[in-house]
């Protein structure tokens, strides 16, 4: 059984849209981070986006014990496209109907320039899927965003996106999912430490 232990990045404070865009994260709450540094395996992989966020979140949970893998740009979040950047505000006023339709059906709604929801699962499970081959029987520590982590979430649970997304995922927060010769279970959902 490989167990992925999915942690979101430390927040960045921004207001806006954040998808590819490469911005900073918080990581100066250190009760929290050792916190959840004690709620994950010692001796386990580490891997994460290459965005800044995720790359600072994974090197403050690397400890020695630890096997830190190339950060993988399949782990990106959703692209937003023309949206990223942009306040939500902006965007339902730019484009009323298609924001409305991306966050209340989800699936083949895409922002312009950017991917859909679809699009995404679809290569983060690419990501996932060659690291469940390449490491069974291991314990993962992913640090990713909050779409990459609810799509996880779909495919573990069976959901619908409209139902992975109406589940919560805060920075610093720990999802365990775990996968078994083919067959997902989710075992914890934005476990806060």
């Amino acid at each position: 059984m490989t167990v992925w232990h999915w942690i979101r990045h430390g927040p960045t404070h921004e207001k806006n849209f954040v998808g590819w865009r490469d911005v900073p994260a918080d990581l100066s709450d250190t009760a929290q981070i050792a916190r959840l540094n004690a709620l994950l395996p010692s001796e386990a992989i580490v891997v994460s986006s290459d965005l800044i966020r995720a790359v600072a979140t994974a090197d403050v949970l690397d400890t020695p014990d630890r096997r830190r893998l190339p950060h993988d740009r399949r782990l990106r979040e959703l692209d937003f496209g023309d949206w990223d950047g942009k306040h939500f505000s902006e965007v339902a006023a730019s484009h009323p109907e298609l924001s409305r339709a991306y966050w209340e059906t989800p699936g083949n709604v895409t922002a312009p320039g950017g991917e859909s929801w679809n699009d995404a699962a679809f290569r983060i499970r690419g990501a996932v899927d060659a690291l469940n081959k390449e490491h069974p029987d291991a314990h993962i520590i992913a640090v990713a965003h909050l779409g990459v982590i609810l799509t996880q979430v779909q495919r573990a649970g069976g959901m619908t996106p409209q139902q992975a997304m109406g589940n919560r995922i805060d920075n610093l927060s720990l999802t365990r999912l775990a996968h078994d010769r083919g067959h997902w279970t989710v075992q914890t959902i934005n476990h806060v430490p």
